[in-house]
């Protein structure tokens, strides 16, 4: 590999950060929770042919029809040759945000987007990303700058799991060799590697009975799934889980049960995830979960002395990844900030990125951060000095020669 310092910076000094700015504050107004996307799907799509991208090179697939969530649309692809001689490089971002943040109303204040409405998230979480992803494509389409074979992708469903990115269609994207995923946080900061997740919900059956007229009769869903989720607090295997030198997290994040207090509770279903990088460990936890319902579940009696039972079924949403430290992308992404006059920060993440699924699908892939801040909540915030800066990355990333990015 070349000295990167030694190495032609392309020129991005016609760089249109105005429309970029323009375009991110569109579409955090779009709304589009995971399977929810086709209207961010077709902004995206209309702005790339109104920019001169054959229809041709435009790709979705059926991605959103293996998702849990059934959605409206798959993830999205544009796949343009090289001008130049290169390995193949792909800049992705992930279309879908969380609940909170449909309704939002991103306004300026001095130089950081928030949402007038204090009840939603922003949504910059990824909307920056597809926006920093499409400029660089509209800028590589419009001025006709020299490129290596570039993929664009768009992913669908990344908040509920990673779906779009588990089931992308391999084919689409053309074997890059050098991966660029944007999604929360600085751009000055690289996620190197990222935590593994499972999801599971546990189906509690107790016994319905009046609960006025004879409510020993009855065995409480909602009392064995409280005991449950107390029992896990209390051992210290919910939240942050800390055990010896070992790490990870879990949360209880949604109960359905009960339709009416004169009855006693039937039927509760419970979702819980648990998030470790030590594959192990994360198993330890989901089997401390599991053992604590089944606990509670023969704790809770009637008078016949009957109890309910708690049927668990859960599934790996993505497995944990830490990339070399001389992987290529990283090093190119690293010379891509200092260009700018900046030093990158090299990060692990306890959230899961469409980067775990890449990097399952045997594409490395480094996360770079597009200006969002306090993402999933309704103080979240873009900063734009920061989301200019991911544009300015974006575009020399695509547009460097190959002598300047890639390993002999």
């Amino acid at each position: 590999m070349s000295n990167p310092t030694e190495s032609p910076q392309p020129d991005t000094s016609g760089l249109d950060l105005d429309r970029a700015f323009k375009m991110v504050m569109e579409l955090m107004a779009i709304p589009g929770k995971g399977g929810q996307e086709a209207p961010v799907a077709e902004y995206i799509r209309d702005k790339l042919r109104k920019a001169g991208a054959p229809a041709s090179a435009i790709e979705t697939d059926s991605a959103h029809l293996r998702t849990p969530v059934r959605g409206e649309v798959g993830n999205m692809v544009l796949k343009l040759p090289g001008t130049m001689r290169g390995p193949r490089r792909m800049m992705s971002a992930h279309m879908d945000t969380v609940p909170i943040c449909v309704g939002s109303k991103p306004v300026l204040k001095g130089r950081t987007v928030r949402s007038a409405d204090p009840n939603t998230g922003l949504g910059a979480d990824d909307r920056a990303g597809c926006a920093v992803v499409l400029t660089a494509a509209l800028e590589i389409l419009e001025r006709k700058l020299p490129h290596p074979p570039l993929t664009f992708c768009w992913f669908i469903q990344e908040e509920g799991g990673l779906n779009g990115a588990r089931f992308i269609k391999k084919g689409m994207l053309g074997k890059p060799k050098l991966a660029f995923n944007w999604d929360g946080g600085s751009p000055l900061k690289l996620t190197v590697g990222a935590t593994g997740g499972y999801h599971m919900q546990a189906d509690v059956e107790g016994i319905a009975s009046h609960a006025g007229v004879n409510p020993e009769g009855g065995v409480s869903a909602i009392a064995i799934a409280s005991l449950a989720i107390a029992d896990l607090h209390r051992n210290g295997w919910h939240g942050d889980i800390q055990k010896g030198r070992k790490r990870g997290t879990s949360n209880v994040g949604f109960i359905h049960g009960g339709e009416a207090t004169n009855v006693v509770t039937d039927r509760v279903a419970v979702k819980a995830e648990a998030r470790s990088h030590d594959p192990k460990f994360r198993q330890r936890i989901v089997s401390e979960i599991e053992k604590a319902f089944r606990r509670a579940a023969k704790e809770v009696k009637n008078a016949d002395r009957k109890t309910g039972t708690v049927t668990i079924t859960g599934r790996l949403s993505y497995e944990s990844f830490l990339l070399k430290d001389n992987e290529p992308c990283i090093e190119v992404a690293e010379q891509a900030i200092r260009s700018l006059g900046h030093e990158p920060i090299r990060a692990v993440a306890n959230g899961g990125l469409d980067a775990n699924w890449l990097y399952k699908h045997g594409i490395p892939a480094v996360s770079i951060g597009c200006g969002q801040a306090d993402q999933h909540k309704t103080s979240e915030t873009l900063d734009v000095d920061g989301f200019e800066d991911a544009c300015r990355i974006a575009l020399r990333l695509v547009t460097a020669s190959d002598e300047s990015l890639t390993r002999n």
